[in-house]
């Protein structure tokens, strides 16, 4: 928050100074903690980076609180002194002869008739000249011989510095075409972006003389009002819109931003007409026509909605449809056919994976026991050609043949079910064991 221009003092640690280095330039802000007394149209100096010292006016106060950036707070070098004003005023007089002077020297030389010298500006020692120009060409302009030969005349350091039209617009200072001095000159700390879509919101014609102001670019003007324009007319209808109005129906030819209203056309006569006395016709017919059509969500007569139902109710649709009203549908089988419906809809990457896998060990579970069932059939008629001999293996703690082992094989099953599987192989050489020393 700023305070008022008019008032003189603040509080230097809640507050800093607002100044600028022109009369209508750019606002910086420094700390006056070492200066309370300064008052709001004081002159200060300051250390700046690439000019120097310059002078500056305070123009107001703000708050600390207020700046986002705190880097952007800098020190105060001192207060202006009346030889300091003094010399300013000396140094400001000689600005149009030297601008004369450098506009002689860049005839003389050749090389610059494009070029156009706006405005010279001395610091308040005259340690500093800059001279703004400005080209119609977008090309670099070497002014560098033309330095050269001024620095040597005017026993200064000077930097050429080019603008843009409204900044020499400004910089001239002058009258615009409404009759009150310019804008740019009297208010305008910097420049906003303005289109050619602005005139055409508000209506204005698009004339070159009309919309254009003395720096030859689109008037800073068209700005201020130009979001109004846009709110009032999002409220209104567009230009050829059907319309009903107290007087008929008609099109409308011409909006009113302002007094939020359109002048509508019905039987070849104009009616003005605000806008609470308008009617969409389009929107309108386009709700009456989804109100009379059916329900969209549900045609089986189970939505609320309140639109009209084409085809009568649930009841009447299984009559249709040869259904019985009392057939009674198993509650399990409705259970189980939703599972069945949500199981579907859900992703099936994961699931189809470990069905797969599943079903590939079942099958191998099956192969190898079909194996090993042959390899014991085998086995048991391999020892039905030889003879018999009585012996007695569990006296001497050795254990009696036992079919082939099958190599163990890794997989990703899960560690339950290879115990699982481990316990049934078991089980079953204990038993194919039994078996042959039963024989």
């Amino acid at each position: 928050m700023t305070l008022d221009v008019f008032q003189k003092t603040a509080d230097p640690t809640q507050y800093v100074l607002s100044v600028s280095f022109t009369k209508v330039g750019k606002i910086y802000h420094f700390d006056f903690r070492d200066f309370p007394h300064l008052q709001s149209g004081d002159h200060v100096i300051v250390e700046t980076s690439m000019l120097g010292q310059q002078m500056g006016q305070v123009k107001a106060f703000k708050r600390r609180k207020d700046i986002m950036h705190k880097g952007s707070i800098y020190p105060l070098l001192r207060p202006a002194t009346p030889a300091d004003l003094l010399m300013q005023q000396q140094w400001k007089e000689r600005e149009v002869s030297v601008l004369i002077e450098c506009r002689e020297k860049a005839a003389s030389m050749g090389g610059y008739e494009s070029v156009k010298f706006a405005a010279a500006d001395y610091n308040y020692d005259g340690t500093m000249l800059i001279i703004y120009f400005v080209t119609d060409e977008f090309a670099h302009v070497n002014t560098h011989r033309l330095r050269v030969l001024l620095q040597k005349h005017l026993d200064t350091h000077i930097e050429f510095r080019q603008v843009g039209p409204r900044d020499v617009a400004k910089l001239q200072e002058g009258f615009g075409a409404c009759g009150i001095p310019r804008c740019c000159s009297t208010f305008l700390t910097d420049f906003s972006m303005v289109s050619i879509n602005m005139a055409k919101a508000q209506g204005i014609s698009l004339n070159p003389t009309e919309i254009t102001g003395m720096c030859g670019r689109l008037r800073c003007c068209l700005t201020y009002e130009y979001e109004q324009y846009v709110e009032a007319r999002r409220k209104l209808p567009r230009f050829q819109k059907r319309v009903g109005t107290p007087h008929g129906e008609g099109r409308v030819v011409e909006i009113h931003p302002l007094e939020d209203a359109v002048t509508v056309l019905v039987d070849d006569q104009f009616h003005f007409v605000t806008r609470e006395e308008l009617t969409p016709l389009s929107e309108y017919e386009a709700l009456k026509k989804a109100a009379a059509s059916p329900c969209s969500k549900s045609e089986s007569g189970g939505c609320d909605c309140g639109a009209k139902r084409p085809r009568g109710s649930a009841d009447e649709l299984m009559a249709e449809m040869g259904i019985d009203a009392d057939f009674d549908i198993d509650e399990d089988d409705g259970e189980d056919k939703e599972e069945k419906q949500v199981q579907s809809a859900q992703p099936v990457r994961h699931s189809s994976r470990r069905q797969h896998n599943r079903r590939r060990r079942s099958s191998g579970r099956r192969k190898g026991e079909a194996k090993e069932n042959e390899r014991g059939k085998s086995v048991d008629r391999d020892r039905s050609k030889t003879p018999k001999v009585e012996s007695d293996t569990s006296n001497r703690g050795e254990k009696p043949d036992q079919p082939h082992r099958k190599r163990r094989r890794r997989s990703r099953r899960r560690r339950s079910d290879r115990k699982h599987d481990g316990n049934q192989q078991n089980q079953d050489r204990n038993q194919g064991s039994d078996d042959h020393n039963q024989g």
